[in-house]
């Protein structure tokens, strides 16, 4: 069809997958009209007016596609001809393994390519409430500082509960970092399966240690504009309820009662559980352990736990404001909003973390709107691969009940089968041969993909 003649896909939001959603359509041949409020309504955060501008760090993080779920994902959104690490990569600074960039010039750059491209309309405004009827197909990528107006109106068509304005992060641990000699499975009084969790025993002398470890952590401190947002008491920061009482974790998240360790025989002084947090079972949450510590502390006082001495963090813990949806609730399998299914979503909004994530859940949506526009159908990539592992956690892999924004990383892929003879692949060697997997499955799908559409 002649893109003259097609209506447009509006993408509200000119950040990171805002301006990813708007590149990857226009590249498909679809006219995107993309709506940026700033600078006419600024954000907390924002300095600039600028498209995909990078608010907080200047990193991308690992760029080694080897070893590194993000730095496969880079490699993953370059062979799909990303416009944020084209930028990227042009204005890359020494940063050893990982990709820094310059932010003035990063921004610049992708705001210069965008506007140079035929097919795409920058508009400069707020869209007020839920986009207009007539719009048919929207991708609504406007990050955690979602406009008001448009938070509100996203709330009341998905119902109070579905958009969360307090986001408190536990640690995520990788399963197989964990010491089954210490650790053990065990549900409190042998509830549900029996063994839904994981659970790691504390003698008292173990437990006091860790205390003082918490009351000492060096902790983040909000931002000015995060200050007025309170603690909620279902999920205060551990080392919050630790100053009200040193007994206080005894008797809530690390209450002992209802388990008998194998190990050592009888009642622990305190217990950490940990949940299953994917469907592949590949990751564990520490239940309970949303903080405020820096991530220097968390590590080190975490690994004062019987059993995770060794543990792997998929995702270190954290409280602050923050708006997104639990997309594992309410979008489909293609990023749409299954009570409005015009409305795609994208970004940091649908429960992904990190500048990368972000742009490449922007870069999906923004194919998948392409797809639709033309006709075509819609083939997400593989779960294989890392773009395929993060949209099946986000709409569907995670626990809707638990959900919480999430970097990408290894355990959120399947398992890959080890060579013949071998019981289980371990460490680089794994994550090479997930990597080595994911390449040859994205080469696979995106031969497939170009093919139906010819």
């Amino acid at each position: 069809m002649d893109a003259a003649k097609q209506a447009p896909v509006h993408v509200v939001g000119g950040g990171l997958a805002g301006s990813e959603a708007a590149w990857q359509l226009a590249r498909a041949g679809v006219p995107v009209v993309l709506h940026e409020m700033r600078p006419l309504r600024g954000t907390e955060a924002h300095v600039t007016d600028g498209l995909a501008e990078l608010v907080c760090s200047n990193s991308f993080r690992s760029d080694d596609a080897e070893n590194n779920a993000v730095g496969l994902l880079h490699e993953e959104m370059r062979r799909l001809g990303s416009l944020i690490l084209a930028a990227g990569d042009r204005h890359r600074l020494p940063a050893g393994g990982a990709l820094a960039v310059d932010r003035e010039g990063f921004s610049a750059e992708v705001g210069a390519r965008l506007a140079a491209e035929p097919l795409v309309e920058i508009r400069r405004e707020e869209v007020v409430g839920l986009p207009p009827r007539e719009w048919d197909s929207v991708v609504v990528a406007t990050g955690p500082l979602t406009a008001p107006a448009l938070a509100q109106a996203l709330r009341a068509r998905t119902g109070t509960e579905a958009l969360a304005f307090f986001d408190a992060i536990a640690p995520i641990v990788h399963k197989d970092s964990i010491d089954f000699s210490k650790a053990w499975f065990q549900s409190r009084y042998d509830k549900g399966d029996g063994k839904d969790y994981i659970n790691c025993a504390m003698d008292e002398a173990q437990y006091n240690a860790f205390i003082d470890a918490l009351l000492a952590g060096e902790m983040t401190e909000f931002k000015d504009w995060e200050k007025d947002t309170p603690y909620f008491e279902a999920c205060l920061p551990i080392e919050v309820m630790a100053e009200r009482g040193r007994e206080t974790l005894r008797f809530g998240p690390m209450k002992p009662v209802g388990l008998t360790d194998p190990h050592g025989g009888g009642r622990s002084h305190a217990v950490v559980q940990l949940r299953q947090d994917n469907a592949l079972g590949t990751l564990y949450n520490i239940v309970g352990f949303q903080t405020k510590l820096k991530y220097g502390a968390q590590t080190a006082i975490f690994r004062m736990i019987p059993g995770l001495e060794n543990a792997e963090f998929a995702r270190l813990g954290g409280i602050h404001r923050n708006t997104f949806l639990n997309s594992p609730r309410l979008l489909d399998g293609v990023m749409r909003l299954k009570a409005d299914p015009r409305l795609r979503f994208a970004g940091q909004v649908t429960g992904v973390e990190g500048y990368v994530e972000s742009a490449a859940m922007g870069l999906v949506a923004g194919r998948f709107a392409a797809s639709e526009r033309l006709g075509e159908t819609i083939v997400p990539p593989p779960p294989t691969t890392a773009l395929g592992a993060l949209l099946a956690h986000i709409t569907g892999g995670a626990e809707a009940t638990t959900f919480q924004p999430m970097n990408v990383n290894f355990g959120l892929f399947p398992p890959v089968a080890p060579p013949e003879g071998k019981r289980k692949i371990k460490g680089r060697d794994r994550k090479k041969a997930m990597s080595d997997r994911a390449l040859t499955d994205l080469a696979d799908w995106l031969g497939g993909v170009r093919a139906a559409a010819e």
